[in-house]
């Protein structure tokens, strides 16, 4: 990734995150919110930026850095660029283990990452199953079908569990399956940054393993890399990511598909350069999404992963029928 490249990216994270510290029900100008985020200025501005937006556009960025990693690992691991965890399935099975581990009462901030990653790893593993049993997992056709599946089971599986829940918790567990960044605490957020921080890091130390497997299982192997056991290790990387965004946020799909695409349009080259440029542009695309979720049809908030939907399905058609 060039020079260039990073500071434009950098450029419009900085005004995503200024957009989203100044717009809302009280709008604050630029320059009332930068004095503000460093405790001067208007008592009740500081109070505005700093108890309310910051830790909201903080997991914005956290999330969208996360989820447009994943995307990026397992687009490079699969060779699909149809491939992102909501659509794979990973971000269901996030959500069932998000989910079971409210409903038993176990809300400990570090817990819940770690319940969602068990989910997004068993997912991931039923994915790869089902297209493997349907003879395609090179496919993207199959890989997306065995998605949807996988994806449909953990919906069902997400309503018997609230299904004897108290009316409070599922109702929380609905909006919250929707996508918000309107629960961002400091407490949770912290754990959060921590893990995705953790996956990112870990996937840009194997970028160069990334590369090899882009040329293939075959190409790959002749060339020394032991193919089973990176990408296992990639798979689950990118499931931590995909898990600590969902619980986080709750499910927020597209992300991870637009990302990487606009991040390869844009001119890089090696995976680790993608996966730099795609987490710049995933915060920023997420943090622009919540504020025309919160402002669209204010007071009204719309669920984040619906705003990431609208844009997301008509650029998941384009590319599929790219693939043709």
């Amino acid at each position: 990734m060039s020079w260039r490249l990073g500071l434009a990216l950098l450029l419009a994270l900085l005004v995503a995150v200024t957009l989203g510290f100044a717009v809302g029900s009280v709008p604050l100008a630029p320059d009332v919110v930068w004095r503000a985020l460093f405790g001067a200025g208007d008592a009740s501005a500081v109070a505005i930026v700093q108890g309310l937006r910051l830790p909201r556009v903080a997991l914005g960025v956290v999330v969208g850095a996360g989820l447009a990693a994943s995307g990026t690992a397992l687009q490079a691991t699969l060779r699909n660029p149809l491939a992102e965890p909501y659509l794979l399935g990973v971000s269901g099975g996030a959500a069932v283990g998000a989910v079971l581990t409210v409903v038993f009462g176990l809300t400990a901030p570090a817990l819940l990452p770690l319940s969602a990653f068990a989910g997004a790893t068993l997912a991931v593993v039923l994915v790869l199953l089902v297209a493997r049993a349907a003879g395609g997992r090179a496919d993207p056709r199959v890989l997306l079908m065995a998605g949807v599946v996988i994806g449909a089971f953990c919906t069902a599986a997400i309503m018997v569990a609230l299904a004897t829940a108290p009316e409070n918790t599922v109702r929380g567990a609905l909006w919250w399956m929707m996508g918000s960044l309107g629960d961002a605490q400091w407490t949770s957020l912290r754990w959060i940054a921590l893990y995705v921080a953790l996956g990112l890091a870990l996937l840009i130390w194997w970028g160069r393993d990334l590369d090899v497997l882009s040329l293939g299982e075959d190409a790959a192997a002749s060339l020394g890399l032991d193919v089973e056991r990176v990408t296992r290790r990639i798979y689950l990387s990118a499931s931590l990511l995909a898990a600590a965004t969902v619980a986080g946020a709750g499910l927020i799909g597209f992300v991870g598909l637009i990302v990487p695409a606009i991040a390869r349009a844009l001119g890089t080259r090696t995976s680790r350069g993608t996966l730099i440029a795609s987490a710049l542009a995933g915060g920023a695309l997420v943090v622009a999404a919540d504020v025309v979720a919160r402002t669209v049809l204010r007071p009204t908030e719309l669920p984040l992963g619906a705003v990431t939907a609208l844009v997301g399905v008509p650029f998941f058609l384009w590319r599929l029928r790219g693939q043709r």
